[in-house]
């Protein structure tokens, strides 16, 4: 009896889901698993002297787990999915809190805290949960004063912000305030309330680059190099740039690119410029058309919803993941000053993979054809 219970989940789970996105999805973990070899293979072999399959395993390992966290999440009832956002927020905030006090510091920045077999960004986890929990308070049937949830969730934007500016991440930072305030303005806040909360942040962040230096001069730098070609250090931009330019349409093929080598961190920065040069800008077109058809995909299905949470969560999420996707663009094309931002699925990295299957269980959970459940 158990048996066909479940089976009968599985069918109706599959009959239900959009297997447009899923399939997505799916191509997306799998060709970063294809190029995190490719772009990890010669850093792990010839300049750390390990294993060349090193990053690789780790990759392959993450990416599974991804996975059964993807499908895991989907598959849950939408209803229980809903009571899980704020405490599941809760705890990955928790994590971010404890970075300035425990976390590791790497290259200047604290920004990881180490579980002794992995380190977690914990940024990227909690990303998807902010979005999730702000449209939660956005979405209050118990609040009847809209002013009111607007000033809460402004109010956990600015706990996250600050989390992150000690870090420092200014790049993160930006992310977040730029998908908090899409979301805000998709729920209908007025372009008045809007205005106000986007110069309040450009007062804060002009104020933090001025008044601390020392802890964001290399902000200034990258904007001062990024305005005036002659003027700062333009190296890692300007090599990314180059060697898209080098891989032209067909590329230099696989394992022939120069900049996975010269560029600290290229394979989770740089991945799309380090796939261009390798396999030509006609891949790097294909796997962006991927990225802006799930986006469509998602914000059709939000149209038709008519649960505000499940559609406001899904033009959150999509927000989400195509700001962060152009963020990576832009750095890679020197279109944008020079963050450290990962494309998602697709960057080396596990933490950040854990962060995108945490984004498509949501959007695959939301986007089932099926009645859907009110609280």
């Amino acid at each position: 009896m158990q048996e066909n219970i479940f089976k009968f989940k599985i069918i109706n789970y599959w009959r239900n889901l959009d297997k447009n996105i899923f399939f997505c999805f799916l191509i997306l973990f799998f060709l970063g698993l294809f190029f995190s070899f490719s772009s990890t293979s010669s850093l792990a072999g010839e300049r750390l002297n390990k294993d060349y399959y090193f990053f690789f395993s780790k990759h392959l390992i993450f990416t599974f787990i991804a996975l059964a966290i993807m499908i895991f999440i989907s598959f849950l009832e939408t209803s229980l999915l809903k009571k899980c956002i704020i405490p599941l927020f809760t705890v990955s905030f928790i994590f971010l809190a404890l970075v300035p006090i425990i976390g590791v510091e790497v290259k200047g920045a604290k920004r990881w805290l180490d579980f002794y077999l992995f380190r977690l960004q914990p940024i990227e986890i909690l990303k998807p949960f902010f979005i999730l929990a702000t449209v939660k308070i956005l979405t209050l049937q118990n609040v009847q004063n809209t002013q009111i949830r607007y000033i809460f969730s402004f109010l956990l934007l600015l706990f996250v912000i600050a989390l992150l500016v000690d870090q420092p991440d200014l790049g993160q930072s930006i992310l977040i305030i730029g998908s908090w305030i899409a979301t805000v303005f998709i729920s209908g806040v007025s372009l008045f309330y809007l205005t106000g909360f986007f110069f309040i942040f450009l007062i804060l962040i002009s104020s933090l680059l001025i008044l601390m230096p020392e802890k964001f001069g290399y902000v200034i730098n990258r904007l001062i190099s990024f305005a005036d070609s002659t003027k700062g250090d333009k190296f890692q931009s300007s090599s990314a740039l180059d060697a898209i330019k080098l891989g032209g349409l067909k590329g230099q093929g696989m394992g022939e690119g120069i900049l996975k080598d010269s560029v600290p961190e290229a394979h989770t920065d740089y991945i799309i410029a380090i796939i261009s040069e390798e396999y030509g800008s006609i891949i790097s077109v294909i796997i962006i058309s991927i990225f802006l058809y799930i986006s469509f995909r998602i914000i059709k299905n939000s149209i038709f919803q008519e649960d505000q949470l499940v559609k406001l969560s899904l033009c959150g999420l999509a927000t989400l993941l195509i700001f962060q996707t152009f963020i990576h663009v832009g750095v890679n094309t020197s279109l944008i000053p020079t963050t450290g931002m990962t494309l998602p699925f697709l960057s080396y990295g596990g933490s950040s993979l854990i962060g995108s299957a945490i984004i498509a269980g949501f959007i695959l959970n939301y986007t089932k054809n099926r009645t859907y459940l009110y609280e």
